[in-house]
């Protein structure tokens, strides 16, 4: 049980007037506090008059000079005094506040309202006449806040030693969360109270192509839930992160605390800093509805609008892949059996084939024909390019080229006979960690693409990062992934990364990174598995702050189809997989399985057909983290909606309320369902799909079974 002596709350109430400024949001609910308790800085928030985050420090830990040692510099008493958390007093504040609708270049919805009222504070160390500014902005959903760092005489070039933001919990919380890691988020979601969370962590994690987790502590967004009479839902994340380490959560578990533990590179540096400079924002969304956590777009208007002149070639593509049988290892990216080869100097043509290369000319043929036959954009080609014969594991620096193409692939004419049938080939670019390699390969590679009117790239960053010693989520390769957005933007091309970081909302800046995976996909369905609950927790966690390429659509769930007596399956139902499409924002949309497996189902593959990828609005109807999701969706540019509901391990039944559509307009509307004996463990491939007049006032009961679901395509009559 947390404990707050007397004597530390007479403390606290002594200076709570003295040095204390306080913030609204517009509609009055949320009060922000801050003041400095003997110089030094903390914050309080409030929701309706009640404490939801108790006073909790701010601040920053500087190494002493901007050229450390290594790691194994040891933080002294004496260095304290480089430190940027004391000694400090208020030489200025300043207020201002925004209402304005912006239009993302893809999104949710067709406009995102971005309204706040806005405190900055400057704060002045006497002892080393530094400053600096600490500014909260206010919304009506909660709260962001972040560190800013003006050019000055005695702060100019500085490297931080860690980033000591708390957020302190006035109660023991309900939790989803993942195991804090430098290199990956592909975990399975945990639920336990915040005071668990040590004694699950151990258990909370297996192994990963690159990993540096960080005992004890979780990663944002995290998800949140005060229950009782009074439910309360918190998320916790951070915004904008730009030039600077991703963020973490060290637990204080007995406090309901939790504090901010950015990553580091090998050095033990968390970020090298040149003023003018600003941290990104650490945000904090409260709300008493599961829903409107889920439907905040703070980390989106904590981002800067892009200054992109030319957005024209930014559009929501539906694609299929040759992809889904390499992952349950049906086939191979590799083209021949050789183990070690050398770019630019191996002769590919005279190697052993494998019999088993995915990416050859007739193979690539029939997925375009099946894809142009059914209404897609794109085909994603994996394994088209020479270097995957030892492409993992060795730390090998030179590992593609981005260029080359196996003997079994015609670049040239495939990208011809893909263009003649309306399709675009979506490029595959993985580095293999290797970022240094793909930076000096960018310009040569897009070229490519542009001579073969290739439009997207999906890029990967399996295992450990080149430069060595970085990580995932390190200053460096932040900076990284952002380069190559931009650079892709140069050359009119749309970037979907993998294994890369979490977005927090910068594709409001830029809007041709336009999805990412960052978390655990469908692909761990073929390794791990995934839990049915992980699809109810990743909206309100992952997709806080960008698309995810989470690659749905997998009809054959179950892998001993292809392998005799193979335990593997996906844990889902075939209607789960449909809704996915509604429930999971993906404007890159991927109808992940093999066209074999569609054709046996064409009926129920109409669902992915007609299904869009961009919106006009979005109307979460009813929610639970960890249970349940029903989302509804306005197509782009349409008078057509879109329905998805799925659930968890639980059978569950929901009756769907129509009153979102217009009440002038009937509508028909096309209903996929389980069926009545369908389980996702013993017959995920039993559904029902059937026609029926709606209007506004219309009601459906639906039974979704065990990690099941439903599905509606909606289209006005009248």
């Amino acid at each position: 049980m947390k404990k707050t002596t007397m004597g530390a709350l007479l403390f606290s109430m002594m200076f709570a007037g003295a040095n204390a400024q306080s913030l609204k949001s517009p509609d009055g609910k949320f009060e922000m506090n801050f003041q400095l308790k003997q110089g030094v800085p903390y914050y309080n928030l409030k929701y309706n008059g009640a404490l939801v985050v108790e006073d909790s420090k701010l601040g920053l830990r500087l190494f002493k000079d901007t050229s450390i040692k290594f790691a194994s510099e040891i933080a002294k008493p004496e260095d304290s005094k480089f430190d940027l958390n004391n000694g400090f007093t208020k030489t200025d504040e300043k207020r201002d506040s925004k209402n304005e609708t912006w239009q993302p270049v893809l999104g949710e919805k067709k406009n995102y309202l971005n309204h706040y009222n806005e405190l900055a504070v400057t704060l002045n160390q006497a002892s080393t006449n530094r400053s600096i500014v600490v500014k909260f902005r206010l919304f009506n959903d909660g709260l962001g806040f972040r560190y800013e760092f003006p050019q000055q005489k005695n702060l100019n070039y500085f490297v931080i030693r860690e980033e000591d933001t708390e957020i302190d919990f006035p109660t023991d919380m309900k939790a989803w969360w993942i195991v804090a890691d430098y290199d990956s988020q592909e975990y399975q979601y945990q639920t336990t109270k915040i005071s668990e969370i040590p004694g699950r962590w151990d258990k909370a994690f297996d192994s990963n192509a690159s990993q540096t987790l960080i005992k004890n502590a979780v990663q944002s967004p995290l998800m949140l839930k005060k229950e009782g009479k009074d439910p309360l839902y918190m998320n916790v994340a951070e915004a904008a992160v730009l030039d600077y380490p991703a963020s973490h959560l060290e637990v204080d578990a007995q406090n309901f605390k939790f504090k901010t533990h950015l990553t580091a590179d090998r050095q033990g540096a968390k970020g090298y800093i040149q003023t003018p400079s600003s941290t990104p924002w650490r945000t904090i969304i409260v709300s008493p509805k599961a829903e409107e956590v889920m439907d905040s777009k703070m980390l989106f208007n904590l981002n800067e609008p892009t200054k992109y002149t030319d957005t024209s070639y930014i559009k929501p593509t539906k694609y299929m892949g040759v992809w889904w049988e390499m992952i349950i290892g049906k086939s191979q990216w590799a083209y021949s059996t050789a183990e070690n080869v050398h770019l630019g100097e191996t002769d590919f043509t005279k190697l052993t084939p494998n019999g088993k290369h995915a990416a050859n000319n007739d193979k690539v043929k029939e997925y375009i024909d099946f894809a142009a036959e059914n209404g897609f954009g794109g085909l994603l080609i994996e394994g088209w390019n020479t270097g995957w014969e030892d492409w993992f594991g060795h730390s090998k620096e030179f590992v593609f080229d981005f260029i080359t193409p196996y003997p079994d692939f015609d670049i040239k004419m495939l990208n011809d006979y893909a263009h003649s049938k309306g399709i675009n080939l979506i490029m595959h670019h993985e580095t293999s960690g290797s970022a240094t390699n793909y930076e000096r390969w960018a310009d040569k590679a897009f070229q490519l693409m542009n001579k073969y009117g290739y439009t997207s790239v999906k890029s990967g960053y399996v295992g450990d990062i080149i430069p060595r010693g970085e990580h995932h989520y390190s200053q460096w390769t932040i900076n990284h992934y952002y380069r190559i957005a931009e650079k892709a933007n140069e050359y009119k091309i749309m970037v979907n990364s993998h294994e890369s970081v979490r977005p927090t909302g910068e594709s409001r800046t830029y809007p041709n990174y336009i999805s990412a995976e960052a978390a655990r996909g469908t692909e761990f369905e073929a390794f791990g598995g995934n839990n049915p609950d992980h699809q109810t927790i990743l909206p309100f966690t992952r997709w806080m702050g960008g698309p995810m390429d989470y690659t749905p659509g997998i009809f054959q769930t179950k892998l001993d189809y292809y392998f005799p007596g193979d335990q593997r399956f996906v844990k889902t139902t075939l209607v789960k997989q449909l809704a996915l499409y509604v429930v999971m924002y993906m404007p890159l949309q991927m109808a992940a399985d093999l066209p074999e497996n569609y054709k046996k189902h064409m009926d129920a593959f109409q669902f992915i057909k007609d299904v869009a990828a961009d919106w006009d609005d979005t109307k979460i109807l009813s929610a639970e983290p960890g249970d349940y999701i029903i989302t509804a969706r306005k197509a782009k540019g349409t008078e057509n909606w879109f329905v998805g509901g799925i659930t968890d391990e639980n059978k569950r039944d929901y009756t769907l309320d129509f009153s979102f559509l217009d009440k002038d307009k009937k509508y028909e509307a096309t209903i996929y369902e389980d069926g009545k004996d369908a389980d996702y463990m013993n017959n995920p491939q039993s559904y029902n799909i059937y026609k029926k007049q709606i209007t506004s006032k219309s009601k459906i009961n639906f039974k979704m079974v065990r990690s099941g679901g439903f599905a509606i395509s909606i289209k006005p009559v009248n």
